[in-house]
């Protein structure tokens, strides 16, 4: 039920590793206002929708179908939310979750652990956020990812994400990290729009181009003149991770690479995405060499669904094995990409079977929380694919 695609002996061992043991799940909440742009999601039926989109996630993961919700899941072009999948393994395997406000415009209806952060704006604008709170974010996921590990005994930390646009900040923050992920990200359409997307990115970069001199952090210098069509470019040189992420990404990013990086020094980590948490795992890679934050490689993979793993409009798999490429660092190896095998395809519902036609895909760790299932409980195809139904009849009774 679990196929590893890159690092394979590191995936086994890491399996091997934490076969049988119990994980916590902690969530990390975020927005950009990247979400807002017509099309760009299929997170959220229309850009107000998309507003929501991870209140109603949080909500629905904490408390299930059995309330009236302050924020109900919002409609979709097609299928149904991912949070059914990670509500149906927590719920069942009574896993802790824990979330956090990385950047919210509006607070959620459940317990969250706030973390001081903003919305960021339209990457597109090169100004997402102030450095001043990427630094405290960072900071944050930092102190978090150190006091989860403490409450974990011999088990393992799984980091998930709802970011709406997060794909496309995701794309900008590769892209800015020197890593050609142009046409290789995924998306919540069935087919992803790439162009759209790498548009977005363009402007952004463009934006912080200027603004980027001499006398930083790194030393690195990309040349972008052939992705962004523009062959008289200077070379961009990178100053820091950090300040790429204020340019050109979300509030999630920082957090969960912070988190991940200080819980890999105590217990395992399994980042619960598809390119977004490729992302992060690039980044915090970027992070730790840049601050010489110790951490564990070995310890940490990136976990996600067939859906996202083996989807025909990106290359899940070649970004994965991009990851890192050519990096002198104490870290240089790509990350081990696990994707559970969960099929919808003999479901009796048609929201469910959306997702065997690429709708949907990933969000909220479902795809990181079925493989806590299969690791840690030994869960089958039968088993998981009833417990979403079940998820999925409590919520059309509800409605």
């Amino acid at each position: 039920m679990i196929r590893i695609y890159t690092q394979i002996e590191q995936g086994e061992a890491w399996i091997a590793r934490y076969r049988g043991t119990s994980p916590i799940f902690a969530c990390v909440l975020g927005f950009t206002e990247t979400c807002l742009i017509p099309g760009i999601s299929a997170a959220g039926r229309t850009p107000e929708d998309r507003k929501y989109t991870a209140v109603a996630d949080a909500e629905f993961l904490y408390y299930g179908a059995g309330r009236n919700p302050q924020y109900p899941l919002p409609p979709l072009e097609a299928g149904a939310s991912p949070v059914l999948i990670s509500r149906a393994v927590v719920e069942a395997l009574q896993i802790p979750v824990y979330l956090f406000n990385a950047g919210l415009p509006q607070l959620p209806a459940v317990p969250v652990i706030n973390l001081g952060g903003c919305p960021a704006k339209c990457l597109s604008q090169g100004a997402a956020m102030d450095l001043a709170t990427v630094n405290h974010l960072l900071k944050q996921g930092l102190l978090w990812g150190t006091r989860l590990s403490q409450k974990i005994k011999d088990g393992y930390l799984i980091v998930g994400e709802c970011v709406v646009g997060g794909t496309t900040t995701a794309l900008a923050i590769l892209t800015g990290l020197g890593i050609e992920a142009l046409g290789k990200v995924n998306s919540s359409h069935p087919v992803c729009n790439h162009t759209q997307k790498w548009a977005v990115v363009q402007q952004g970069l463009e934006r912080i181009r200027g603004r980027w001199g001499e006398g930083g952090r790194g030393d690195r210098k990309i040349d972008f003149s052939s992705q962004l069509n523009t062959p008289n470019s200077q070379l961009l040189t990178v100053i820091d991770p950090l300040q790429l992420v204020a340019a050109v990404g979300d509030p999630m990013q920082v957090v969960a690479a912070g988190m991940a990086i200080a819980a890999s020094r105590r217990c395992g980590v399994l980042l619960a995405g598809g390119t977004q948490m490729l992302a992060v795992y690039a980044l915090m890679s970027a992070i730790a060499q840049a601050y010489t934050l110790p951490w564990r490689s070995e310890a940490v993979v990136v976990g996600t669904t067939r859906w996202v793993a083996e989807d025909f409009s990106g290359a899940t798999v070649e970004l994965a094995q991009l990851i890192n490429k050519g990096e002198k660092t104490q870290n240089n190896v790509s990350p081990p990409l696990l994707a559970t095998q969960l099929s919808f395809a003999d479901s009796r519902y048609s929201q469910l079977q959306a997702y065997e036609r690429g709708f949907v895909k990933e969000g909220m760790g479902a795809g990181g929380a079925c493989i806590a299932a299969h690791i840690s409980q030994n869960w089958r195809q039968n088993q998981l694919l009833a417990a979403v139904e079940v998820q999925l009849e409590r919520l059309i009774k509800s409605q």
